[in-house]
């Protein structure tokens, strides 16, 4: 997590807090300054706890309070929004007995640190998200510590209950890390097909693939997408964001990839960097990556071009570079957008 800070309003607490602060150097401990001491390493602040807490859940991603679980609720409930948005929130009683995974415990990632915290301290962890006691599958959280994102978020709650009801669900995956999982429950298959899916009579699905896909199953299906593919570029010194934008929209569009999977845009190192793909990476929130022509040069690819080898010294940029930085198979061979613009898409092979 990159922002954390303790919240403590006792004595008591703000002793805890020095106690992990020992194991947790980069979180700030803040207290009321009636507390006030030569601490350094205290924040303390005058305005009230109700206007202190406010500023700490709009600018953490986590909050641990070192009080009541009773006054926590009160002071942070005008201000809950979503728990795709939310801070996690910790709450540890006065005698560090009990740490408690109030909010945000799956995406938050609050479970995760009650559980860290809860050793530190030698405390017990309170953990309820119904995925963690009935040790099932955390719906929202397949495939996060590998970067998957979910396609669709508006099935997750309703496959979870399907999931934690023990009702069966199937499993369809074609790309990212294939050992997600440690031990899949009872209810749960693996079926390695889309049809053998569907056929399956199950309650729910889980499909991880970099495709998109229609059809009724969707409506009882969570979609995620690892980060498996990678887009090769070639194009002149002022090909414009907005071409390279529409373009690769048509890309995805005709061969039914989804954008959420693109991990790079890659292409040939030029002397300076072209502007309108800096951009678009910019703008996508997507990594652009240069390879060398000696490099590009050495890759075997289906469509070279002695028109590029004339102009860029290797006979294939959009190709190559794809092949290459994903160290996977084409998927896409070069789409041609004249007079300035190739495109072509490989898949990184877990």
């Amino acid at each position: 997590m990159e922002k954390i800070s303790i919240l403590a309003i006792t004595k008591n607490g703000v002793n805890i807090g020095l106690k992990l602060k020992q194991h947790f150097p980069n979180w700030d401990i803040f207290a009321p300054i009636k507390f006030l001491s030569e601490n350094n390493q205290i924040i303390w602040y005058s305005d009230s706890t109700t206007e202190k807490i406010v500023e700490l859940f709009k600018n953490n991603n986590a909050i641990i309070c070192l009080f009541s679980l009773g006054a926590v609720i009160r002071l942070i409930a005008p201000y809950l929004k979503d728990k795709k948005t939310d801070p996690a929130v910790i709450v540890i009683d006065d005698q560090s007995n009990f740490v408690i995974s109030v909010l945000s415990g799956h995406l938050g990632g609050a479970n995760e640190l009650t559980q860290i915290i809860a050793q530190k301290l030698d405390s017990i962890p309170v953990i309820t998200t119904a995925a963690d006691v009935n040790k099932t599958i955390a719906v929202d959280l397949v495939g996060k510590e590998f970067g998957w994102k979910i396609d669709d978020g508006s099935t997750v709650t309703k496959i979870s209950a399907h999931m934690i009801n023990e009702e069966n669900i199937a499993i369809y995956q074609e790309v990212g890390k294939m050992n997600w999982f440690k031990e899949l429950p009872k209810n749960v298959k693996i079926y390695h097909s889309l049809e053998e899916m569907q056929n399956s009579n199950s309650s729910g699905y889980l499909i991880i693939s970099d495709r998109i896909f229609e059809g009724d199953f969707l409506k009882n299906s969570v979609v995620y997408r690892p980060p498996s593919l990678v887009v090769g570029i070639g194009l002149h010194w002022d090909t414009s964001k907005e071409k390279i934008k529409e373009c690769l929209d048509f890309c995805l569009q005709k061969f039914k990839l989804s954008e959420k999977s693109i991990v790079k845009l890659v292409s040939i190192k030029k002397p300076e960097n072209v502007k309108g793909l800096v951009d678009i990476g910019k703008e996508m929130g997507i990594a652009v990556e240069y390879v060398n022509r000696e490099d590009l040069a050495k890759i075997s690819i289906p469509n070279p071009s002695d028109t590029v080898r004339a102009f860029e010294g290797t006979s294939s940029v959009s190709e190559a570079a794809a092949i290459k930085v994903s160290g996977g198979k084409l998927i896409v061979e070069k789409q041609k957008f004249p007079p300035d613009l190739t495109i072509a898409i490989a898949r990184i092979l877990d």
